[in-house]
């Protein structure tokens, strides 16, 4: 396997990775803790309004030209006021943060540094934006629920060893549908924040 991680710029090869992360973002996310049961329709629609915000990064993993792993970030201002909001009440500012989307692998390629390479890049942007601050959200699922794997992975270890900690009382809310159920339910998100 000759994996290369790189930053995709151009606006078409950018636009023509959409079906590709749709895919993958929909078959990682469907697994714990997100359960979600994602459509390719919403998905296209997603990263498309994401990757058009100005000063996005999208940062694409390939072995042999496709894409096994995927990463986005952009500055927080930028987003959508349900994930600004929890910092703004929590004092901060979020035009000095830069905001971690999602960063999702294909569970045979994970252990090879990738995901480090992923927080590489998008720290790497958030400086050159000049954001002070870098955040990302995780959601939390209770220790009980039906569909909790025995050894459930725990990136919790990973994230610190990044520099990143959960803000006490900094919690969010998002909404999409669990594998299994017939609409959208409230999920509750903790925010991690590393200081740049």
């Amino acid at each position: 396997m000759t994996v290369i991680v790189r930053s995709l710029t151009d606006p078409h090869e950018r636009l023509a990775a959409i079906p590709a992360l749709s895919d993958l973002r929909i078959r990682i996310f469907r697994n714990w803790p997100y359960l979600y049961d994602g459509t390719a329709g919403y998905e296209a629609a997603y990263l498309a309004e994401f990757i058009r915000e100005p000063g996005s990064v999208l940062v694409v993993a390939q072995d042999g030209g496709i894409i096994i792993g995927a990463a986005t970030a952009s500055p927080m201002a930028g987003q959508k006021l349900e994930f600004q909001e929890p910092l703004r009440r929590h004092g901060l500012d979020v035009a000095r943060i830069f905001y971690f989307g999602e960063s999702v692998l294909r569970p045979d390629y994970q252990g090879q540094g990738i995901g480090h390479q992923f927080f590489d890049a998008r720290e790497a942007a958030a400086r050159t934006a000049g954001a002070s601050q870098t955040s990302f959200c995780a959601v939390i699922r209770p220790d009980n629920h039906p569909l909790r794997p025995e050894t459930p992975r725990d990136l919790h270890p990973f994230w610190r060893t990044r520099g990143y900690a959960p803000v006490d009382g900094l919690t969010g809310i998002l909404q999409w549908q669990d594998v299994g159920d017939e609409e959208e339910s409230a999920h509750l998100m903790q925010y991690w924040v590393r200081n740049l």
